[in-house]
Order: structure tokens, then C-alpha cells, then sequence
């Protein structure tokens, strides 16, 4: 096996406004190692396929299948108005691929579409007294924005379609998550691959055939970077196996990273040949000289495989990484740029930028420089290992990529990228002349001085991101985070007056926190959107992973961990016992219904008890804390 041709899949569910990186990465990679590599990606391919002219009248013949009473109101929706589905779909699909933007105007004034279930979370949107509820967010001249929300509603529409008639595991982003989600057992997942194929597996099918005939590769690679994409990898490699036993199958990315590091099913290995960790080009480069006889299996790197006695082995051969600055600079090419989709399904305008944008995903460095919080995976290597370069070679990768795309947006997609390296590339970016548009993800630390932040919006930057978590003091303590909540409150300030749009990551359920924490962390950041330091959040809850430092120490923070049960497959989250005497879900709900109305500026002068559905001690913040912090800035 001298000439290898190596195809690298991006299986659903990914994002569907811009490639996922991984491949991108993988195949410049490969090429500037004189390799024979392409890419596609299959998740795009497939809902491309499905919402169609051709694929709508494929989920309407599954429909009709369905017993009357068994039919969701969804289902029956599509099926009473499917002429005005069949009508739209295509053309819908061009405006938001942005090929036909003249027909913002017809979907705007709300004629154009059939709508279903997903139009009534309108009617929740604040009326501002003009009798329609969307133009508070868009006003009289959004008429583009407009219509690409209602796109948006009229595509998850037909998605409920297909979860309530043909796939209940069927979303656009978590599809099918719960099969392969921090699951101990390959049983659940080898049960579903064993079940008869629905329409949405046969789509995916037919598209892996047609990639295999259009390149005849002898080893394809299946990058996994969410539990979302796992169910339908398999069936992608499955489907391989069953078509084309003589190619070669490797599994990697962050979910592999991540929740397969201790990986013991030897069934995985019906679908894969590989299954390697951490960053894939030193594995790849020794999987490729192997499969070219030019070494032995056992001097795989950081490689699982099934030896010959049926047992899975991990084998690494101690080579060092290649460095962060030698792994070249993505590629697109074979990636249908043009066609991906631009939805809007937030209004938020930095909530947006997830779903909306075709964006040219790029690191700044390799790993994290902080390494600490107490919450994070530090301990594995995207993290743990920090490397960066030089701002003369992030700038020439940035100008090849804006030639081969013709796309001058980027999203720096680091844990939390360093003030120096952003500082040098700002300066590099502006002595070239380069014009780009860029957001990213940091840390909220006293570096970001205003006129940093200004010389970052000079350069480019319209949004960044954050971890504010807890909004305590005590909690970010223990947290280890390195901030506290007037240091954010200064830093983002700087940041909002720049220009540059803020999203602030927030924590619930942490170890220890009590209803007064949770109490004063709504108040914090109520202060801080009405000061205008942030426009965006979320709150996440908190979870206890295997590879963190509550995981691994939990006594330092108060906890105590559920016994897991034997893992062989998947293995990160992991439950814990908090004696702290807080029902975080009943938070939870009013912290998410207060943020939702403070990204929409709605109530920000409301109590924050008024959000909880229980009653909550008042706030022991001061009222005016955020401003005396930013007085004294």
C-alpha cells in the first residue's frame, strides 16, 4: 500500500453556517506533507439532501405511513400544507445560502411561509407598541435579518417533522447525543447501528457511497468533536464496512479525546481500524508509515486497535508532537463554502454569531496559558499543553486562508486566547494592511486595558467571549479562575466601549453554591448588562468531569462522587453528592428566564427575586457595585 489516498469526513451533526475545522486542519496538514488528501462534509451533505424539493417528498411518503392517530400536530401541519413546503423549500434554502437575498422581502412580511409550531415563540417577544413583535430586534430596515429568523423557524419546523415522523434522535446540532454522551456501555449505541435504517440513515448512506465513488480513498478519517456526531459516524463507517471492507477506518477528534481515552469495547473496532487521541497529526503521520509497512504496529502513536487475541490495546510510541507553528495552515478546498447555511435563530446579536456567518475557524495557540480552573479538563493536552507562534506566521496563514476562501471573517476558536499573541497579532494585522473580522474567546483579565481593547477592535475584533461562571468572589476563588467579579466588570466595560460585543459564560450548580450565591450572581450580572459591559450570556450547569480537578480531588471542594459503573466505552461526566442544601434546577429556570429578558433589555431595573419562582433572600450586593467599580476604573 505505497499511494494512500486519505479522505477526511466531518459526519453529522457538526454546524451547518460554517465547516467544522478539524478536517480543515487535517488536510492542509496532510498536504503539506506530500500526502494525497481530501475532505467533505457529510453534515452539511445531509440536510442539504433531506430539505429539498426531492427530500420533502421523501419525509411526506414516511408520514403517510404513520396511523392518523399517531400523527403529531407537527406532522399534520406538513402534511395538510405541503404544497406550500414544497414550494418554499428550495428557494428558502438559496436565501440562506445567501444566493437569492431579493427574497427577503416576500419572507418578511410574513405571507411567504407556511408556519407551524416554531412561529408561536413570537408571540413571547415584547410588543414596543408597534403591533409587530419582531421589531424591536430588527426595526423598520431589517428586513434581511428579518426574514432569516423566520427561515430559520420555518426550517425547525420541518425538523420537528422528522424527529416526531422518522428520527426521534434527529436534531441539527445534538443528534442522537444520548447514545454515545459520557455512556459507560457501547451497548446502547451498537443497538441503534443494529436497528433497520430509517430515511435519515439511508440519506446518509447514499452520500457516504457517492464520497467513496468520487475519491476511492484507502483511508478515511471520521473527526468526532461532539457526542452529537457519534451515532452517525458509526453509521457512516458501517455503511464503509459493508460497501468497501478493503479501506481503512480512523475515529478521532474531541469526543474521542475527551470521553474515550480509557476505551475497552472491542465492537468499536467492527466499525474502526484506529481509534487515536489528542492532537492527530503525529498519529497520523506513524498510522500512514504503517499502513505503507514502513513500521510496525507497535510503534503506533497514542493509537487503540484490536490485536490479534480480540482485545483492545492502546499503543504510543514516544515521539514528540508535531510543534503548534509546523502544523501549516488550514485548507477548505473540497468543502462547498458557498452552500452552507446562515441561520438566525437568537436574536441576540452576539448570540448569533454561533448559527450566522460563514466564519474561517483558526487557533491563535495551542492549548490554554491559564490551565487552572478547577471545572476544566486541564489535565488533557488541547488544554494542558500550551504552545504558541509567531503574530508573522498567524498573519500568513490568515492571508491564505482569505485567498483560497474569499472570506475575510474568523473565528479564533482557542480555550481562552493570550492578551500578548492578540496584542502582536492586532499590530501585525494593521502594519499589513489586512482587514479581517474577528471574535474569539479569553480570559477577563486586567491585560485588557482599554487601549487593548481598542487596538483589538483597530484591528478587527467585533465580539469576544468569557468566563464570568459563578459571578461570586468566593466561588470564582475556589474555582481557581483567576478573576473577580470587578475586575470582569472593568475589563468588559473596556471591551463594550471599544465597540466590541461581549458574551459572558455563566455557571450554575457549582460545589458549595447556595441559594444566596445563586441570589447575588443574578444581581452581578444584572448590574453588569445594565451597565452595558455585556450584551450576551448563558447559563450553563455545572458538571463534573473525570479529567478535572473536582473530579479528580473532590474532597477540596466539598463534594463527594457517585461510584461509576464499569466503563468500556464512553467515561466524563461523572455524579456527585453536594450536602449543600440548594435545588439548582428550580434556579436554574429563573436565572435562564432573567437572562433571556436581559439579552433582550427587557426588566433590567426588575428585583432579580422577582425571577425565581420560590422565595430567595434579597441581594447582599450593593446596588450601585458594579458602577463604583467602573467609577473607579
Amino acid at each position: 500500500m505505497s499511494e494512500l489516498r486519505i479522505l477526511s469526513l466531518i459526519p453529522p451533526m457538526t454546524q451547518l453556517n460554517t465547516p467544522y475545522p478539524s478536517t480543515a486542519y487535517i488536510t492542509g496538514f496532510l498536504r503539506a506533507n506530500q500526502e494525497i488528501a481530501v475532505q467533505e462534509d457529510l453534515a452539511l451533505a445531509l440536510v442539504l439532501r433531506l430539505f429539498s424539493r426531492a427530500g420533502l417528498s421523501e419525509i411526506r411518503r414516511e408520514c403517510e405511513k404513520l396511523p392518523r392517530k399517531q400523527r403529531s400536530l407537527a406532522v399534520q401541519h406538513f402534511l395538510l400544507n405541503f404544497s406550500h413546503y414544497d414550494s418554499t423549500i428550495d428557494p428558502v434554502m438559496a436565501f440562506l445560502q445567501g444566493r437569492d437575498n431579493t427574497l427577503a422581502h416576500r419572507i418578511a412580511n410574513r405571507t411567504y411561509l407556511p408556519e407551524g409550531a416554531r412561529f408561536a415563540a413570537l408571540e413571547s417577544y415584547v410588543d414596543d407598541g408597534s403591533g409587530d413583535p419582531l421589531n424591536w430586534a430588527f426595526g423598520a430596515l431589517g428586513s434581511y435579518d428579518r426574514a432569516r429568523h423566520l427561515a430559520t423557524l420555518y426550517l425547525n419546523d420541518l425538523a420537528d417533522v422528522v424527529r416526531e415522523a422518522i428520527d426521534p434522535r434527529f436534531e441539527f446540532v445534538r443528534y442522537a447525543e444520548s447514545l454515545a454522551m459520557s455512556q459507560p456501555s457501547f451497548a446502547p449505541l451498537a443497538a441503534a447501528l443494529a436497528a433497520p435504517v430509517n430515511l435519515v440513515d439511508q440519506t446518509l448512506q447514499a452520500l457516504t457511497l457517492a464520497a467513496l465513488a468520487r475519491h476511492q480513498p484507502t483511508l478515511v478519517l471520521l473527526s468526532v468533536p461532539f457526542p452529537g456526531a457519534v451515532y452517525a459516524a458509526f453509521r457512516i463507517a458501517q455503511t464503509i464496512r459493508q460497501h468497501a471492507p478493503q479501506v481503512k477506518i480512523a475515529l478521532g477528534g474531541g469526543f474521542v479525546n475527551t470521553e474515550l481515552r480509557e476505551l475497552a469495547e472491542p465492537a468499536v473496532f467492527d466499525f474502526f481500524d484506529f481509534v487515536t487521541l489528542d492532537d492527530g497529526e503525529r498519529p497520523l503521520l506513524a498510522l500512514l508509515a504503517y499502513l505503507r509497512g514502513e513500521r510496525s504496529a507497535q510503534r503506533l502513536v497514542r493509537t487503540f486497535i484490536r490485536n490479534a487475541a480480540g482485545k483492545v490495546e492502546y499503543i504510543n510510541w514516544p515521539e514528540p508532537d508535531v510543534p503548534f507553528s509546523e502544523v501549516g495552515t488550514p485548507t477548505w478546498d473540497g468543502l462547498p463554502i458557498h452552500q452552507y447555511l446562515s441561520l438566525l435563530d437568537m436574536l441576540n446579536p452576539m448570540h448569533r454569531l454561533w448559527s450566522d456567518g460563514r466564519w474561517n475557524k483558526l487557533t491563535i495557540a495551542h492549548g490554554c496559558y491559564w490551565k487552572k480552573c478547577s471545572f476544566c479538563d486541564v489535565t488533557l493536552d488541547y488544554i494542558s499543553r500550551y504552545e504558541t507562534t509567531t503574530a508573522e506566521m498567524l498573519v500568513d496563514r490568515i492571508e491564505a486562508i482569505i485567498a483560497e476562501t474569499g472570506q475575510t471573517g474568523f473565528h479564533f476558536v482557542d480555550e481562552a486566547a493570550p492578551p500578548k499573541m492578540l496584542k502582536a497579532l492586532a499590530e501585525e494585522l494593521l502594519r499589513r494592511n489586512v482587514t479581517i473580522s474577528w471574535w474569539g474567546n479569553i480570559r477577563f483579565e486586567k491585560s485588557f486595558t482599554p487601549e487593548l481593547c481598542q487596538l483589538l477592535a483597530d484591528s478587527g475584533c467585533i465580539a469576544i467571549s468569557g468566563g464570568l461562571e459563578v459571578a461570586s468572589d468566593r466561588l470564582l476563588k475556589l474555582m481557581k479562575k483567576g478573576v473577580s467579579v470587578d475586575q470582569v466588570a472593568r475589563v468588559t466595560y473596556g471591551f463594550a466601549q471599544a465597540g466590541i460585543l461581549v458574551h459572558a459564560y455563566l455557571m450554575y450548580g457549582f460545589p458549595t453554591q447556595t441559594v444566596q450565591d445563586t441570589v447575588d450572581a443574578l444581581e452581578y450580572v444584572r448590574q453588569l448588562f445594565a451597565a452595558g459591559c455585556i450584551q450576551s450570556g448563558f447559563f450553563h450547569r455545572f458538571a463534573c468531569t473525570v479529567h478535572s480537578p473536582v473530579g479528580q480531588n473532590p474532597e477540596e471542594y466539598g463534594v463527594e462522587l457517585v461510584p461509576l459503573p464499569k466503563v468500556t466505552f464512553a467515561k466524563n461526566d461523572v455524579g456527585f453528592i453536594d450536602r449543600t442544601p440548594i435545588d439548582h434546577d428550580l434556579m436554574g429556570r429563573g436565572l435562564n428566564k432573567a437572562l433571556y429578558n436581559y439579552m433582550h433589555g427587557n426588566l433590567l431595573d426588575e428585583d432579580v427575586r422577582s425571577w425565581f419562582e420560590i422565595r430567595v433572600p434579597r441581594p447582599t450586593v450593593p446596588k450601585h457595585f458594579i458602577a463604583k467599580a467602573l467609577n473607579q476604573y
